[in-house]
C-alpha cells in the first residue's frame, strides 16, 4: 500500500488515454484513477458505470449465494491470503468517497460477521493488514500492536480506559470494583465528552474524572496535569490514566504529547491518546510533528472515518502492548473460540471485543487506501489544512468577522464570529456577547431553511455562540468557501 501504483488504475493522468463515450466506460475502468470518480467536474458518467459495475458483483454474489449447487465456503487458511492478498479487489476500479460508499454496499451484501476467521476470511485478514500499518504510522515497533475496529470513537475511547484499568487492577475482571482503591483519571477540559460516559459505563463514575486546564488554543497544560495528579494522590485518590487529546472537536487543538507522555511514566500512568479526529494527520509529512509523542501513548484512538474521510463508520482502537484485549475482554465461549480449528485460530478476533457480533468496518477503508494509497490521503488532508488557512485569511481582513483564536488554525477547524453592523460599535461585555450569542443560531437557522450551507456553532467556557468551520469534505473547493462567508453576510446583516 505504499507504492503509488498498486494496480493499473493507479497509473498517472499522462499514462491514460481516456475514452469517454457511454458505450466504452464499463470497458474502461480499468484505465480510470481515483480523481475521475465524483467529486471531479466531469466524473459523472465514469462513477456511475463504476457503481452499476459494482452491482453487477452484488447480483452475482447474490445469485450464487441462493445457488444449491454453490460451495458453503471457498476455504483458505490465513496464511494462504496473506500470500495472496493485493489480488482481492483488482477487478474493482477506484474512488474517493464513491470507493467508500462501493465497499459499504459491498459490505451489506456479504453480511459477514467479524468474531471467526472462518465466518469473515478475507475482512479478517483486512483488518490485521490494516491495524499492522496504523501501529507503524503511530510509530510502535514490529512486535508492538494490538487493535480491532469498534463501533465509533467514543466506543474506542472507553476501551482505552478499560484496558488502562485491566492493566493496572487484573483482579477487577473476576472481583469488580470492590476490590479497586478510589481510582481517578485526567482528560483537558476541552476532551470529548466520551472519557466521562465512559467513567460512567465502568463503575468509575464522572466525578472521578479530573478535568485538567488549557491554555488560550485549547491544549492542556503539563504543569496543571502535574499538579492534579499530586493533589489527586494527597487526597488518597490513585491516578491510573491520562486521556490526552490530538485534534480537539471544538478548536482543534493538540494537546503536547511528549510533555504528557514524561508525566504519565514518572507516575507510572496509562496514556491513551484520543486522536479520533486528528490521528489521519499522521499520514500528512506536512503536519505530522503535532502528534510527535503519539509513538509513547499506550493506546490510540483513530477514527478514518472524520479525517479520512471513510464513510461512517469506521474507528480503531490501537493498544500497543500486545495480549492485553484478549486477557482483558475473553471469555473462552466453546460454541465459537474452540482450540483446535484446522486453521490458525489467532485470527478468531472475537474474544478481544467486548461485543459478540461484531459489524465489518474494514472493507471499505481497505479500499479507499488502496484506490488512493497513503499519499492520495495526504493530498487530501493537505488539501483541507490549506483551505482551512485561506479561510482564517479571508476572515482575518474583514472587519465584520472575528476569530476566537487569533494564530493561523493548527487544524482544519477555524473558529470566528460574524458581527451584524448594529453590533459593530457596542462596546465589549454583557451586553453586546447577550446580543453576539443569538447571531450565529439565527444564521443557522436561515441557512437550513433555505438549504443553501450548513455550519455548526457552539459556546466554549467563557466565549459565547461561534461558528465553527471544519474542513473534511473532499468536494470543497475555495469557491464554496467565498460563498460562505456571503452567505453568512447575506442572511445576517440586517440581525
Amino acid at each position: 500500500m505504499r507504492k503509488k501504483s498498486v494496480h493499473t488504475f493507479e497509473s498517472t493522468k499522462k499514462d491514460v488515454k481516456k475514452d469517454t463515450r457511454p458505450e466504452n466506460l464499463m470497458t474502461n475502468l480499468s484505465n480510470a484513477y481515483a480523481s475521475d470518480l465524483l467529486p471531479s467536474k466531469d466524473g459523472k458518467d465514469l462513477t456511475e458505470s463504476f457503481l452499476l459495475h459494482v452491482v453487477d458483483i452484488l447480483l452475482h454474489y447474490i445469485q450464487k449465494t441462493f445457488d444449491v449447487k454453490s460451495k458453503v465456503l471457498d476455504f483458505h487458511h490465513p496464511h494462504q491470503l496473506l500470500e495472496g492478498h493485493p489480488r482481492f479487489l483488482n477487478q474493482l476500479s477506484s474512488g474517493l468517497d464513491v470507493i467508500g460508499l462501493a465497499g459499504e454496499w459491498l459490505t451489506a451484501t456479504a453480511n459477514a460477521n467479524m468474531f471467526t476467521y472462518e465466518i469473515a476470511p478475507v475482512f479478517t485478514v483486512m483488518e490485521t493488514i490494516l491495524l499492522k500499518k496504523m501501529y507503524e504510522i503511530i510509530g510502535w515497533g514490529e512486535t508492538e500492536g494490538d487493535g480491532l475496529f469498534s463501533p465509533g470513537g467514543s466506543i474506542s475511547n472507553l476501551y482505552g480506559i478499560l484496558i488502562a484499568r485491566y492493566k493496572q487492577y487484573p483482579e477487577i475482571k473476576r472481583k469488580g470494583m470492590t476490590v479497586l482503591p478510589g481510582i481517578v483519571l485526567f482528560v483537558s477540559e476541552q476532551g470529548h465528552y466520551s472519557v466521562k460516559k465512559a467513567a460512567a459505563i465502568l463503575g468509575i463514575g464522572t466525578d472521578n474524572v479530573i478535568e485538567v486546564k488549557c491554555d488560550e488554543r485549547g491544549k492542556m497544560i503539563p504543569a496543571e496535569l502535574e499538579k492534579n495528579i499530586l493533589q489527586a494522590k494527597r487526597k488518597g485518590q490513585t491516578p491510573f490514566c491520562v486521556t490526552a487529546t490530538a485534534g480537539s472537536t471544538v478548536l482543534g487543538a493538540f494537546d503536547p504529547l511528549q510533555d504528557i507522555a514524561d508525566i504519565c511514566e514518572r507516575h507510572n500512568l496509562w496514556m491513551h491518546v484520543d486522536a479520533a479526529w486528528g490521528g489521519g494527520l499522521l499520514l500528512s509529512r506536512n503536519h505530522s510533528y503535532k502528534l510527535s509523542g503519539i509513538e509513547r501513548a499506550n493506546s490510540v484512538t483513530w477514527n478514518p472515518h472524520k479525517l479520512m474521510g471513510v464513510p461512517l463508520q469506521c474507528s480503531a482502537i490501537l493498544i500497543r502492548e500486545k495480549g492485553l484485549l484478549e486477557a482483558c475482554n475473553q471469555m473462552q465461549a466453546g460454541y465459537l473460540f474452540q482450540p483446535d480449528k484446522l486453521y490458525n485460530v489467532d485470527f478468531d478476533t472475537g474474544d478481544k471485543t467486548i461485543q459478540c457480533g461484531r459489524h465489518v468496518d474494514i472493507f471499505k477503508l481497505w479500499l479507499m487506501w488502496k484506490a488512493k494509497g497513503t499519499s492520495g490521503f495526504e493530498a487530501q488532508i493537505n488539501r483541507y489544512m490549506e483551505l482551512a488557512k485561506y479561510f482564517y485569511k479571508v476572515l482575518k481582513k474583514k472587519d465584520n468577522f472575528k476569530l476566537v483564536l487569533d494564530a493561523e488554525p493548527e487544524f482544519t477547524n477555524v473558529c470566528f464570529w460574524y458581527f451584524p453592523p448594529r453590533l459593530k460599535h457596542i462596546p465589549k461585555g454583557f451586553e453586546r456577547d447577550q446580543e453576539l450569542q443569538k447571531i450565529a443560531p439565527k444564521i443557522k437557522a436561515q441557512m437550513l431553511e433555505e438549504g443553501t450551507a450548513m455550519i455548526s456553532y457552539q459556546p466554549c467556557g467563557d466565549k459565547v455562540n461561534f461558528f465553527r468551520m471544519v474542513f473534511s469534505n473532499p468536494a470543497t473547493r475555495q469557491t464554496d468557501v467565498d460563498y460562505l462567508i456571503d452567505e453568512i453576510e447575506r442572511l445576517g446583516k440586517d440581525l
